[in-house]
């Protein structure tokens, strides 16, 4: 069985003012594999799903190859704002109706202890990536909107999460700007140098025994008896009975139909220099910030004071600095006490978006495994999901796992992506602007 003709290359992505790359530790090894092997598990894609799942296999004494077409986080995992916020997209009671009590009720469960997962490893392999867990502030322009949020706090408070309903003067406090009508804090949920954690969590699996191999992309896959072949680009084999595909908004041809299930999205964030003592007002306890608006917009400070900004991009990548001059307006507006404070960092990363905007974990020939589709919550998300996914290919049942295990169903008329992004933007932003 061939179930592909080869993977499209994947277009060099900007990444060269990227902060993380700039401020995480060096990388550890993880040269391209110049020759065939065998594993009882092989992984494509290391990002936080791939890595994370490549870890708990190893620690259950499975033998695990990782390979990547690029550096470990050179995608989504090294280029996000760092937000370590555990939920999904939609709120708990929104969960039961789809999935009913039982299913629901887990699912909600293991998100709310997906931020727990990321911090506990963070301890357990001392990994540093400056991490901090002072909490997630979602925040609404208008009274109806902080109203809708205020209800959603108190769906996660139900179920023993610590939260805080915020009016207008209690978020100005804390986030200093006066901007919002209020919102709630979510007392889980923290921040990481993502690209750092990446490469903690690389040390932390190399240690444990797996080959991690950078600059490898998988071009071909081919079931032969029980047991699974994977081609690089270079022409090295590796062999495995156990295969996940982790490879989120840079998934490609590799698995029939299996990138035809995500709108790959871009999210631009800027940064600035150290603030010093003219940001002491923003922030100052350490959370992180994102609004409750359908196009969101997301900020945080990082461990050296800077103050990052992120939002939504057009569907192309970014060619220049004029690409980031809407998030640039919205840090003035929000912020004008801080005066022209020029940007030093700009890039970009995919964002994910599944249909029903739930992440996605596939199941769509023996010995195969797709896990990917994490809507803008990735640290957390994927973190839990490489968890369950090693769960299930260690042998684990599909009705023990906490994540709805679906169909690959591709996206109809898919190739217009670029024609729904912008279509999706322009009437999001609309019922933004109409409060809506």
């Amino acid at each position: 069985m061939s179930p592909a003709g080869g993977a499209r290359p994947i277009a060099a992505h900007p990444a060269a003012h990227a902060l993380w790359a700039a401020t995480a530790p060096a990388a550890p090894p993880t040269p391209a594999l110049s020759e065939s092997l065998s594993a009882d598990a092989l992984v494509v894609g290391a990002g936080y799903t791939g890595l994370c799942a490549a870890l708990h296999l190893a620690e259950a004494g499975a033998s695990v190859c990782v390979l990547d077409a690029h550096a470990p986080g050179w995608g989504a995992s090294g280029r996000n704002g760092g937000q370590v916020n555990p939920t999904l997209r939609q709120d708990p009671d929104e969960l039961l109706r789809r999935y009913g009590a039982e299913r629901a009720e887990a699912l909600v469960a293991t998100v709310s202890r997906s931020a727990d997962l990321v911090y506990g490893l963070i301890q357990r392999h001392a990994i540093a990536c400056d991490p901090v867990r002072a909490g997630w502030l979602q925040l609404g322009y208008t009274p109806q909107a902080v109203a809708a949020l205020h209800a959603r706090a108190r769906q996660w408070e139900r179920r023993g999460v610590r939260v805080e309903l915020l009016d207008r003067a209690a978020v100005a406090a804390r986030t200093g700007t006066p901007a919002f009508a209020g919102g709630w804090l979510d007392g889980r949920a923290g921040s990481v140098q993502p690209l750092a954690y990446v490469r903690g969590l690389v040390r932390a699996a190399q240690a444990l025994g797996v080959q991690v191999h950078g600059g490898s992309p998988v071009v071909h896959l081919e079931r032969q008896g029980r047991r699974w072949t994977a081609r690089t680009a270079q022409g090295a084999r590796v062999q495995a009975q156990q295969l996940l595909l982790a490879t989120n908004g840079y998934t490609d041809g590799l698995w029939p139909g299996l990138a035809r299930t995500l709108l790959a999205a871009n999210s631009f964030i800027v940064a600035t220099q150290p603030l010093g003592a003219a940001g002491a007002d923003i922030l100052a306890r350490g959370e992180t910030v994102s609004t409750a608006q359908r196009l969101l917009l997301y900020w945080r400070k990082d461990a050296q004071g800077r103050l990052l900004l992120g939002g939504r991009g057009h569907f192309s990548d970014p060619s220049g600095a004029q690409d980031f001059a809407h998030l640039e307006r919205a840090l003035a507006r929000m912020f004008p006490q801080l005066g022209a404070v020029p940007c030093a960092y700009r890039w970009a990363g995919r964002v994910a978006i599944t249909r029903d905007c739930m992440p996605h974990l596939h199941q769509p020939a023996p010995g195969i495994t797709a896990a990917l589709g994490y809507n803008g919550r990735g640290i957390a998300t994927a973190t839990s999901l490489g968890q369950h996914a090693a769960a299930l290919l260690a042998g684990g049942r599909t009705r023990d796992c906490p994540y709805p295990v679906t169909p690959v169903q591709p996206m109809a008329l898919h190739g217009l992506q670029r024609w729904y992004i912008a279509a999706g933007v322009a009437w999001y932003g609309l019922l933004d602007r109409l409060g809506r």
